[in-house]
């Protein structure tokens, strides 16, 4: 049977719209658990017309929120990229000499050494001087080989850490714990190769903060086995999804199942204010759990309510052993 929260909110549904209207909408101390992954930054078609200004001041608002929905003892879990890379004017440009596409040695210090002697010869002159083709003699020239020199502003790299636990802290959530969700080593056959030394993230973080109040720990939430696994390691290793055809950046259903489980119990509301594809809500209603879904862009929210009604009616209950049967029970 369909439920309704009290302030109308169709619950186990994915509601359309802006989520910083919605969240105003439900009722305080509400949300036991909320489980989200909000635009990266990237460059995805869903960020198209985002400044970086824009961006920060949604998750402001949105973790801002948060302090009044969760329940005291609550939690609110964000998956992230660490590393935010945008455009900003007032960082130098990077300046690389990218030697390994060389296929002549003349440098530029040749060519100008060699121009500033013999100023009257043209390029085809110099090269002949020079042994090389007219057209390494321009590139040299032209710093074609030199990276940053012909391209737009400089690329800013920061943290994304510090920015949410400061936006989170501010609101009253202090951090209480973070994972590291190591990927699949997708990156070897990438596009996303580059001249630079930079690495390509194989791996994303949880960052969870905590609404101060009574929070209750029950070890029966995960097998012995679970424990020793993932419940209790820093680290955690599942692929992410290769087929992203539907959305640009779908979770893996592990992900959500693993906090979920590990921060919530059968019966409570868990949220994703970034909703998406709809996974974390689908996963939600697999283990027993009512889920509330918000989502900006139309598209999405019919493919989350397809997929999250599928599982709708076939609750399936957490696993659990004895007390006894636990990691340092008595």
């Amino acid at each position: 049977m369909e439920l309704a929260s009290p302030d109308g909110l169709r619950l186990n549904w994915t509601h359309q719209g802006d989520n910083r209207d919605l969240l105003k909408l439900l009722p305080n101390d509400s949300v036991a658990l909320s489980i989200w992954s909000p635009p990266y930054f990237v460059g995805k078609s869903y960020e198209e017309g985002l400044s970086v200004g824009e961006w920060s001041a949604l998750l402001h608002t949105v973790i801002a929120e948060h302090a009044r929905v969760l329940k005291p003892g609550g939690f609110m879990a964000i998956n992230i990229a660490d590393i935010l890379a945008y455009a900003d004017e007032s960082i130098p440009r990077f300046q690389a000499d990218v030697v390994s596409t060389k296929r002549s040695q003349v440098t530029r210090e040749q060519v100008l050494q060699a121009k500033s002697e013999h100023p009257a010869m043209n390029r085809y002159e110099l090269a002949a001087l020079l042994g090389c083709s007219e057209q390494t003699i321009q590139r040299r020239l032209d710093h074609n080989n030199v990276r940053g020199g012909k391209y737009k502003a400089q690329t800013r790299v920061r943290t994304v850490a510090g920015m949410l636990e400061e936006f989170s802290l501010e609101s009253g959530l202090p951090m209480y714990d973070r994972r590291v969700w190591v990927k699949d080593p997708a990156w070897a056959n990438s596009r996303w190769h580059s001249l630079s030394y930079r690495s390509v993230d194989e791996f994303e973080y949880v960052f969870i903060f905590w609404k101060p109040g009574i929070t209750k720990v029950d070890r029966t939430r995960l097998t012995r086995e679970e424990w020793v696994e993932w419940g209790s390691r820093g680290v955690w290793k599942f692929p992410s999804v290769r087929a992203n055809d539907d959305h640009e950046a779908k979770f893996p259903e592990e992900l959500p199942r693993r906090v979920i489980r590990l921060l919530s119990e059968p019966g409570d509301l868990v949220l994703d204010p970034f909703m998406g594809s709809g996974t974390s809500g689908m996963v939600a209603a697999s283990l027993g759990r009512d889920f509330l879904g918000f989502e900006l862009l139309p598209e999405y929210v019919a493919l989350a309510n397809q997929r999250t009604q599928t599982q709708q009616g076939s609750h399936e209950p957490d696993r659990s052993v004895d007390a006894e049967e636990q990691p340092g029970a008595a």
